[in-house]
């Protein structure tokens, strides 16, 4: 009997570069042949490059059982040293050289979790959406436990696709922009829903979210809302249905503008809707490494202890403690 070789895996890792030119910006992919460059706009240059690296990945497919972390198989040369790998491979994506390039790749949960301005990709962004079906279909209802893993994909989504700096109250706009656009990137809050996040007359969130060139205003419809484009088609993906996005939403609205919380700042509004979204929903506990929570936040590592106790003083934690040999983040929220 004749014995065959093992064929060597499919590497998973695909790597674009946003190089100037005269007429734009150029989309360079070092897997695709160089006559496929193609040059974009500035403007739309982020959401094509992880548009770009979204057709890699959905080509490229493998089953589960044969992915590996290529982080380990370059030797660990894309994070700081860590323990090593461990955890289950999913799909990271890292931005270096503030934004010009853009790596995605399979990653096991030790090697995401000790990588710099990164976020891990939820599988159901490669997801092709399915033909619609003849016939009369049931209403499926959304459950909560829908909701806050739609919120905890969209904040890490977020943490990679808003640069480095991006103040909380944006944050929390773009959360709420991002879950409640239409098929057709077009968004509309309410002055309502602004106020109860306490940045109804702040004009300063979308201007830099302008800036960053992650969304452009529209002129409004009526004098109660503001309208915007979103300049990141790649957002979209990250949760299928227009109905779990906004049930989505409104979970992230109640989490984040509690009575309680509300005085205290973008920032500690923030928190909470991140420690809710990472909490056991049954007994409000949570644990996950403190980098990563105060990188997905905006924050630097040091300023995560006094928003912490912040939201102790305020009733809306039991208990937190970041543990010195792993540096891990453990947390009790007060159940309401």
């Amino acid at each position: 009997m004749r014995l065959r070789a093992p064929c060597t895996p499919t590497p998973r890792a695909w790597t674009v570069e946003l190089r100037s030119h005269t007429s734009g910006l150029l989309l360079a992919c070092r897997q695709c042949r160089h006559d496929n460059n193609s040059t974009v706009a500035a403007t739309s240059a982020r959401s094509a490059a992880l548009t770009h690296l979204a057709r890699h990945a959905h080509q490229d497919t493998l089953p589960p059982h044969l992915r590996t972390c290529q982080c380990h198989e370059r030797g660990c040369r894309w994070h700081r040293p860590h323990r090593g790998c461990a955890g289950t491979i999913r799909l990271l994506l890292a931005c270096e050289r503030g934004g010009r390039v853009w790596r995605l790749a399979d990653t096991c949960t030790a090697c995401a979790a000790a990588t710099a301005h990164a976020a891990v990709v939820p599988d159901t962004a490669l997801l092709t959406p399915r033909p619609a079906l003849a016939g009369p279909r049931r209403r499926r209802q959304p459950s909560e436990p829908d909701a806050r893993i739609r919120v905890r994909e969209m904040l890490s989504y977020l943490a990679a696709a808003l640069p480095d700096g991006t103040s909380p109250a944006t944050r929390l706009i773009a959360l709420q922009c991002a879950l409640r656009i239409s098929t057709s990137l077009r968004v509309s809050l309410p002055r309502g829903l602004l106020r109860s996040l306490r940045l109804g007359a702040d004009p300063r969130p979308w201007q830099e979210l302008e800036q960053a060139r992650w969304l452009r205003r529209t002129p409004e419809r009526a004098d109660d809302e503001v309208a915007a484009v979103l300049l990141d088609a790649v957002v979209l993906g990250q949760a299928p249905a227009r109905r779990d996005r906004r049930h989505a939403a409104d979970w992230a609205l109640r989490a984040s503008s509690p009575s309680r919380v509300g005085a205290l700042g973008p920032l500690p509004q923030l928190m909470s809707v991140y420690l809710t979204a990472h909490s056991r929903p049954e007994t409000g506990q949570g644990l996950i490494e403190a980098d990563r929570t105060a990188y997905e936040c905006g924050i630097q590592p040091a300023e995560l202890p006094p928003v912490l106790e912040q939201l102790a003083a305020a009733g809306l934690l039991n208990a937190w403690r970041i543990t010195a040999d792993t540096e891990d983040l453990r947390w009790i929220l007060q159940l309401l």
